[in-house]
Order: C-alpha cells, then sequence, then structure tokens
C-alpha cells in the first residue's frame, strides 16, 4: 500500500514513543523534532512541568550565561575533521586556544552529508540498497570512533550511534514504502552527521581533561525560512534558548553541531549553503564573542583563483564589504549572509587552514588605521569571477522616460524564478541588460517576449536578445572610490589583452567593477587585470621564432636575466615554445633555459608554424602573448598582420615587413595603430642602438625631419675602418668573414640591399610613401662576380678585383678623405640613397672604429649641429639585446613597474 506524509508522521511518533518516556513526549508534542540522544535537556520550549519544578530550577536561575570577549567561537568543515587523526589535531587546536571560554561549531565529517542524502535518494527511489548504505554510515562513525576513543566515552559513543542508526533504519524503511519525503524529514535524518561529529569530537576534548559538553544547535538556533536557500535567523528567541540551554549545561567548552537548526514550530531545518559557517557566525554574535575563526583547507583568502591565477596572494585583512562583494561574485570566501550577524557587533573573522598553523590567514574585520595602510599599496584587494552566464538585453526606443518598463522587466524574471546577477542601464534608457545563469536564459527570454509581445509587434521594442557564453570578473575593494583612475586602470589592462568587455555595472558605493566578458577570455581578463595591479608579476607568454644565432644569444640573455627580472621588476617572461623552419620546441609552463638546446633534440617535433602560433597563444592562463621573429625571412614576416589581428604582440629584428611591399606596410602599421597590440622593431635598423625610438621622439614632440644619414652595416662600416693604404680590400672581405662579421655569402652585406632596407624603414617612419625600388643600392660586388653560384668562388675570384679597390682608396686618401658605405634619407625632397662616399677625416663618419654604426639626424632643432647616435651596430650580443629591450618596453607597456 501507498502511504502518505500523514502516515509517515504517525510512524514517526511510534518511532519515539521506543525511546525515554521524556524525550518521546516533547518529541511528539513538537510534532517533528527528534532526538535520539538519550535523556539529554530538550529545548526549553519543550520542557514539561515536572521537569521545571525539580531542584534544577535553582540552578537556571544561578547559572547565567556569560558573554563578550572570554568568548572564542571556532568553526571546522567536513574535511578537517574528515578522519580520524583530523579529529584529534582539531581537538589539539581548541585545547590551545588560550580563550577563557570556547565555542566550536563542526560540520558532519567529510562525504558523510553527500552519504546521507544518498540515503534519501535511495529509499525514495525505492532502493533496497539504502540498507547497505546505511551500513557504511555507521561503519565510518564507528571505526573512526574505535581510533580515538577509549573507556565509557566509546561504549557511550557507539550505543547511541546504534540507537540513531536503527531509528534512521525506521524512518527510512516508512520513506521506502511512501516514496517521498517531506522537506523537514530530509533535513532531520541529513542532520544527523552534524550529531555524531559533535558528539565525537565532545568525547575526544574531555578524554583529554577539559570541561567540555556538546550541543544539538537544533534546540538553540530558531530560523524562519524564507524560502528553499534561505532561511533568516530568529536572534531574540535563539538567544533566550541558548541562554535556557546553558543554564543546563554548563561548560567552558561547547561542541555545536553545524548546519542544523529549528524552525519556531520546533520542525527541524537546515541553515541551507554554508550553513555550518552561518552557524558560527550566529553563536559568535548570540555570545558577543572576541573573535570567530573559519577553519579551512586553504591559508586564507586569495586575491584571486589560485587555480587560475598562480601568483594570487593571500590577503591579510578584508573588510567586511569587501569580502562581502567577494563571497557575492564567486570567491571561495564565505558566503555573503555569514557576515551579516558578526558585523553587527564588529566581530573579526578569520579564516585560517587547518593544515598549515604557521599561517595567520585573512582577517576580516572593520579596517582599522593600521590595515587602511595597507589599502593605499592597491586600492583593489581582489578578483573574483563568475561563469555560465548568458546577457539579456532588452532594447527599444519606446523604453525611454516610460515609467514601469524595468518593473515589468524584472517582473516577468522573477515569475520564472531566474536569478539576476547583474544589471546596466544605459542613462538614454534604450535598452536594459542583465546577466542570468546560462542555463535559466531561455525560460527568461521566453517570458519576456511574451511579456512584451505586443511592444515588440508594435516597434516600441525592437528586439529581446540573449548573448551566451559569457563571464563576469569583478574587481574589489573598499578604496576604490576614493581612488582616482581605478576604473581606467582595469580597463586598460582589459584592453592590453585584447578583452572586449560586453557590459559594465558599477555601484555609487564603488566597493565593486563588474564587467561581462567571453567566457574563453575569463580566465585571460582575470589574469591580465591581477598582474595590472601588482598583485602579481607581469607575464608574458613569448614564441621564439628562428634560434640562429640572434635567437640563441637571445635565449641564453633571457636564461641569465630571469631570476632578477622576477624578484627586481615583477616580469615573467615565459619561453612556451622555440621554432625553426624544421624543429620545434613546445611547453606549457615554460621551456627550462638552462638547456634549450637539450631539450629541442630530445623533445623537438616536427615544426608546424600554425601550431606553434595556436600553442603559444592558446595559453588563456596567460593573458599576453608576444612572438619574437629572429629570423630574416619574408614568410614569417608576412603573417604579421594576421598574427597582430589575433592580439599577439611582434617583436623583430627581421626587416623584411617594414621594407616590404609599401601596401602592406601601411596596412600593418595602420592595424597597429588602432589595436592595443604591440609591433616592436628597434632591432631593425641599429641592432642595439635606439634609432627608431629616437627618431619617433624627434616626431612626437614635433621637430621636423630634415634629413638622416649613417653608416647602416656594422660589417661595412668593420670593412671600411679596416681598409687602408696597404692593406687589400678581399683580405679585408675575408677577416671580416672569418671574424663573423659577414653574412655566409659576404656579397648579401656588399650588395647594400640591407642597408637599403633599413634607409627604407626610416624614410616611411618619417611618413614617405617609398618602395625598395625607389632606393636601388649601389652593390659594391664587382658584377662579373655577382651571378657566380657559390661563396667559396666569389671569395677565390675576390683578389681579381683589388687594383679597382685600391684606386679608389688612393683617391679619397689623396683629398684627404676616408671612403663609408653610408645611407641617406632626404625628408626634404622625399627620396633616399645608398652608395659609397668619401668623409673629411674630421667628419664624425671618419671617426668610427671596429663596427661601430653612426646615424646623423639633421632637424629644425638640430640643423646646425646634427644629433648624432653611435654605437656597436652588428653582431649577436648587441642586436639580440634590442630584441631583449624591446620586450621590457612590451613588459612595461602591459603593466610592468618602468
Amino acid at each position: 500500500m501507498l502511504l502518505n506524509s500523514s502516515h509517515l508522521s504517525g510512524i514517526w511518533e511510534v518511532k519515539c514513543m521506543q525511546l525515554s518516556p521524556l524525550v518521546s513526549d516533547s518529541l511528539i508534542r513538537r510534532k517533528n523534532l527528534v532526538s535520539q540522544w538519550g535523556n539529554r535537556c530538550p529545548c526549553p520550549a519543550s520542557i514539561n512541568a515536572s521537569v521545571k519544578a525539580t531542584s534544577l530550577e535553582g540552578a537556571v536561575e544561578e547559572i547565567k550565561l556569560p558573554k563578550g570577549d572570554m568568548w572564542s567561537v571556532h568553526k571546522f568543515g567536513g574535511t578537517c575533521v574528515g578522519s580520524p587523526d583530523l579529529i584529534k589535531s582539531v581537538a589539539e587546536i581548541v585545547a590551545n586556544d588560550n580563550a577563557e571560554r570556547k565555542l566550536v561549531v563542526v560540520s558532519a565529517m567529510s562525504k558523510v552529508t553527500d552519504m546521507m542524502y544518498d540515503l534519501i535518494n535511495r529509499a525514495q527511489s525505492r532502493d533496497d540498497s539504502f540498507l547497505t548504505a546505511l551500513d557504511a554510515v555507521l561503519e565510518k562513525h564507528s571505526l573512526a570512533a574505535k581510533e580515538i576513543l577509549e573507556g565509557d566515552g566509546l561504549l557511550s559513543f557507539l550505543s547511541r550511534l546504534h540507537d540513531d542508526i536503527n531509528n534512521l533504519k525506521a524512518m527510512l524503511r516508512a520513506i521506502y514504502i511512501a516514496g517521498h519525503a517531506t522537506e523537514s524529514f530530509t533535513d532531520f535524518v541529513v542532520g544527523h552527521g552534524e550529531l555524531w561529529s559533535a558528539h565525537l569530537l565532545s568525547l575526544v576534548i574531555k578524554q583529554k581533561g577539559f570541561d567540555c559538553t556538546w550541543m544539538d544547535a537544533r534546540e538553540v538556533l530558531v530560523v524562519n525560512p524564507t524560502s528553499s536557500n534561505q532561511v533568516d535567523p530568529d536572534y531574540v528567541e535563539s538567544e533566550r534558548r541558548l541562554d535556557k540551554w546553558f543554564s543546563y549545561n554548563p561548560s567552558s567548552i561547547i561542541i555545536a553541531t553545524g548546519f542544523i537548526a529549528s524552525t519556531p514550530q520546533n520542525i527541524p531545518t537546515t541553515l541551507k549553503r554554508d550553513g555550518s559557517d552561518f552557524s558560527a557566525a550566529i553563536m559568535g554574535a548570540l555570545l558577543r564573542a572576541r573573535q570567530v575563526t573559519i577553519w579551512t583547507d586553504v591559508d586564507g583568502v586569495y586575491s584571486a583563483d589560485p587555480r587560475k591565477v598562480s601568483e594570487a596572494v593571500i590577503l591579510h585583512t578584508l573588510s567586511y564589504q569587501e569580502a562581502w562583494e567577494m563571497s557575492y561574485f564567486g570567491a571561495n570566501v564565505l558566503h555573503p549572509r555569514t557576515i551579516i550577524p558578526v558585523m553587527h557587533y564588529a566581530i573579526p573573522i578569520v579564516i585560517r587552514n587547518v593544515f598549515n598553523l604557521a599561517a595567520p590567514g585573512t582577517k576580516i574585520c572593520r579596517p582599522s588605521a593600521e590595515e587602511n595602510g595597507e589599502y593605499l599599496q592597491s586600492p583593489v584587494k581582489g578578483f573574483a569571477t563568475i561563469d555560465n552566464l548568458a546577457l539579456v538585453n532588452v532594447e527599444g526606443t519606446g523604453m525611454a522616460g516610460v515609467p514601469g518598463t524595468a518593473s515589468a522587466i524584472f517582473g516577468a524574471v522573477k515569475d520564472v524564478g531566474a536569478n539576476v546577477i547583474m544589471i546596466s542601464q544605459a542613462s538614454s534608457e534604450h535598452s536594459v541588460c542583465f546577466a542570468v545563469p546560462e542555463k535559466e536564459v531561455n525560460s527568461v527570454a521566453d517570458a519576456l517576449r511574451s511579456r512584451f509581445s505586443q511592444a515588440l509587434e508594435a516597434g516600441r521594442l525592437s528586439q529581446v536578445a540573449v548573448i551566451r557564453n559569457c563571464s563576469i570578473l569583478a574587481a574589489v575593494g573598499q578604496k576604490m572610490a576614493s581612488t582616482p583612475g581605478v576604473s581606467a586602470t582595469l580597463f586598460n589592462a582589459l584592453a592590453k589583452a585584447n578583452i572586449n568587455i560586453r557590459a559594465i555595472a558599477q555601484g555609487c558605493s564603488e566597493y565593486n567593477i563588474t564587467v561581462v566578458v567571453k567566457r574563453d577570455d575569463c580566465i585571460k581578463a582575470l589574469r591580465a587585470v591581477h598582474s595590472r595591479f601588482y598583485l602579481s608579476r607581469t607575464t608574458l607568454a613569448m614564441g621564439i621564432i628562428g634560434p640562429g644565432l640572434i635567437g640563441a644569444t637571445l635565449l641564453d640573455q633571457l636564461r641569465d636575466q630571469a631570476a632578477e627580472l622576477k624578484e627586481k621588476f615583477n616580469i615573467d617572461l615565459r619561453v612556451l615554445g622555440i621554432t625553426s623552419s624544421k624543429n620545434m620546441l613546445l611547453s606549457d609552463s615554460g621551456v627550462d633555459l638552462s638547456n634549450w638546446r637539450e631539450l629541442r633534440s630530445e623533445q623537438g617535433q616536427v615544426g608546424d608554424l600554425q601550431k606553434f602560433v595556436q600553442h603559444v597563444h592558446g595559453n588563456h592562463f596567460i593573458p599576453n602573448t608576444v612572438l619574437v621573429d629572429c629570423t630574416a625571412d619574408s614568410y614569417i614576416a608576412s603573417h604579421y598582420y594576421e598574427w597582430l589581428r589575433k592580439g599577439i604582440h611582434i617583436i623583430t629584428p627581421n626587416k623584411k615587413a617594414n621594407s616590404g611591399p609599401l601596401d602592406q606596410y601601411l596596412k600593418l602599421r595602420s592595424l597597429q595603430r588602432q589595436s592595443y597590440t604591440h609591433y616592436f622593431y628597434e632591432a631593425t635598423v641599429g641592432a642595439g642602438l635606439p634609432i627608431i625610438s629616437t627618431l619617433r621622439g624627434l616626431l612626437e614632440t614635433g621637430d621636423r625631419i630634415l634629413s638622416i644619414e649613417g653608416i647602416f652595416s656594422g660589417t661595412l662600416s668593420y670593412i671600411f675602418n679596416k681598409f687602408k693604404g696597404g692593406i687589400k680590400f678581399s683580405e679585408v672581405v675575408t677577416e671580416a668573414k672569418q671574424a663573423g662579421y659577414t653574412e655566409p655569402d659576404p656579397r648579401d652585406d656588399l650588395s647594400g640591399t640591407d642597408v637599403a632596407r633599413k634607409v627604407i624603414i626610416l624614410a616611411r617612419e618619417c611618413g614617405l610613401k617609398l618602395e625598395l625600388s625607389d632606393i636601388p643600392p649601389e652593390s659594391l660586388v664587382p658584377e662579373p662576380l655577382r651571378v657566380i653560384a657559390s661563396a667559396d668562388e666569389f671569395m677565390q675570384q675576390l683578389p681579381q678585383f683589388d687594383d679597382d679597390w685600391a684606386k679608389k682608396l688612393k683617391a679619397a686618401e689623396d683629398a684627404g678623405e676616408v671612403l663609408r658605405y653610408v645611407g641617406v634619407v632626404d625628408v626634404k625632397n622625399k627620396t633616399g640613397l645608398v652608395k659609397l662616399k668619401s668623409y673629411k677625416k674630421d667628419h664624425p663618419f671618419a671617426q668610427l672604429s671596429g663596427s661601430d654604426n653612426i646615424i646623423s639626424f639633421t632637424t629644425e632643432r638640430y640643423k646646425v649641429q646634427p644629433l648624432i647616435v653611435r654605437g656597436p651596430g652588428a653582431g649577436a650580443e648587441v642586436t639580440a639585446g634590442g630584441v631583449f629591450s624591446d620586450i621590457l618596453r612590451l613588459a612595461s607597456y602591459l603593466g610592468a613597474p618602468s
């Protein structure tokens, strides 16, 4: 036969009659609240007249509950009491607290609450295995008790545990027959986990010689259910019951059950989500305790989710409002309602790690003067995110100035039971945008289209649009309101990480700034803003293309400087990949640069440029990606535009992109100027010399460039510095080749094409629209040798032309001049040239030595005496150093301290 809830209630009362007369009588009169814990005093509301007349009445009058700073409240979650060893550790923590009085709130042992809910579900489903599952619950607690208790304490606990299990077995059998369980039945069954853990811990502490008792919080805490997920504590009634309870159970250490409570009608209920934390906060308020300590398995509250931001830091203090905001937006802090009871009495909450007692944890309190000093370091205390959201946008001209529109919108949302996470509305009232959980967005959209069907048909509303796959990112800090520029810094950090913002919300209190971004961008956005506010390192995901002479030198420089950059400048440069045309090495966390050559040989795979870029840029845990092209390959350069569009920064000494076809160059620079993606190429002209940055500085400050003239080739500078009387030209070229100054084929240097490319780059920086073909360089390669296939054969035949070079040298020396190979940008006449020229021996160009470069800027400001930039212009070390400088400049632009 099928039983209904009235049958269940009757079965429940019969079970109660099997207990002691006092308990069963009070349980029946309280209808639903069952207590199987022997002859402990039930709550005051159910004490009968005969009991009140006993000698205990005098004790009630004499023993009053003291309140104030002598009380310290602790709360231990299920993880903290998950095993016998952990229960003993908790007992030790409680014993070592030097407070005069202590109240400890405990959750059920780890996994037990889930096991209890599973019992209900199996019984409701008429699954006989609920009996086996109940035996597992019995065994878990029996084994724990036998390991940490002894003597009378163990016998007492096991006796009551078996009584409870027998009663639960009868109740679950009734639920099995009825096929369903009411909410109060469920709450009653599930609450046993807390009863057992509280009793067990109290016996362990008592066994250590301390005055300790335990409390069934259902006898004290009274709450009024407001919805399926919320309850409101009745503080007046709870305080009255606590006073009464203490008069019967005076003790210096009280172990109380978390999570469970009673309604005003004495029906068992729970405090819902994070109920044990809430229990501790309520108890702290009722006792006016000096502090509430929430023990968990983390060292405190982090500035961001450490699973998403590995550099997240522990926050030493938070204000109540900051903790509230971070909790609301998904941070693993406390449920917002947990903070309400203690705020009223300014009772601090401390979050500590039960597994790391050395960690001081995070203190949540009213900020003191000292803590205000900490706030000054960063107006943003932390960041939190909520995923799996959707935006709903209700838009139309008919909304403007119409009273009640917003009410109608959110009334429709309320009717479908959806939770609105965030609201954003334009001041024009043209649209209202709000975020809801993605699983609820379809019902919300349908309800709105139904509610506003007439307005949509008439055109007063243009659309009810849904944007899926969204996440919320919230920046929280009490000092944001009084610190100018916080919003600008936040949005700037997101823009530089190439993150698009879908919606924005900010209250006038400015405790938080909330933005909505694409879900795929959430982690990247979180890391970008976290880095920008100096809570972590500025981290760059780097891909090195071309580990040749320059690329390899750069990798070695990065290796040597990595530790200092992290420690002194808060910059973390992570090379996630190294690739050549044939071989590539990939890493998810960063290549170990101490042995990157060996790793390429051992772990390298076939080179694939598309896969390489996808790997480096696809790492969502690092917000900023930079590709460093150390090749001279035009194919690699042809990808710059595509990479910049994807938000990838580019740094390169490769001249091919900026000296290539003019239309492609203009297209590339236009894209770079319109975006927050950076393209740095200082090393394309002067290796490590600041040529490009000097030119830009002149132009940006309003100077007008008249001409630029210089020796741009370190190789040719070396050759002509060495080419003096008595030395043959071919001998100098051979010496330069042997010293590593030339390309494998010296004709690449002697042709002048490299210098022409540098001249084109500078000309275009000055605004001249020149093609490479507009500046034909004077080639130093004798015409008969230009078609020879082999570099070796070229070197063998070059001496045949030494006499021609000797004549040129003699002519220059007879005129008191020296030979120099130069490039010239004539801005005034919009031309350029690359040729061999002679200069007087007192000219700056004649004063060079070695492979130095020299560039002369003649401008309106520097017309009489040109601005000179001089220094080494060739060699892997200086070129790689120029690239490295651009990398650090990028890090500075992205938020690193400058």
